[in-house]
């Protein structure tokens, strides 16, 4: 059995809950990631729902545990991705009451520990990644 499995696990319910967190109440969640300002307003429902959809997907594809290499670089792309908004809201001086992770429901500032974790989160997607290679292979 590969000694990755609680990684796999890790990821699962963290995207379940993540996504969950956010479709509970949708029309919230696209207020959070207006105040990003990053998007313009067209996109700001279809890029929110991308993303609940995206998480939601990526927890089945975990709990289903096939082709787990496209998955955690899907993992490492989605925080990547968090991570550099994170960045961009922060350095331009933009106070977020509410970052968005777990949707409105449990709402937690933006702050600088916040991209913190999506670091970790992406060293642990590419051990993840690294781990599915060698059980691939």
């Amino acid at each position: 059995m590969w000694k990755g499995l609680w990684l796999r696990w890790l990821f699962m319910l963290l995207m379940l809950a993540t996504g969950i967190g956010k479709l509970l109440d949708m029309p919230g969640f696209v207020g959070v990631v207006a105040t990003y300002r990053l998007l313009p307003e067209a996109l700001l429902t279809p890029s929110a729902w991308a993303l609940v959809l995206t998480e939601l997907l990526l927890a089945a594809w975990l709990l289903w545990g096939k082709r787990l290499q496209p998955a955690a670089l899907l993992l490492i792309g989605m925080h990547l991705m968090y991570l550099v908004w994170q960045l961009l809201t922060l350095l331009r001086g933009i106070s977020l009451d509410n970052c968005g992770c777990f949707g409105v429901f449990l709402a937690r500032p933006l702050t600088w520990f916040t991209p913190l974790e999506d670091l970790l989160l992406i060293a642990l997607a590419v051990w993840f990644w690294r781990g599915a290679k060698r059980q691939a292979a």
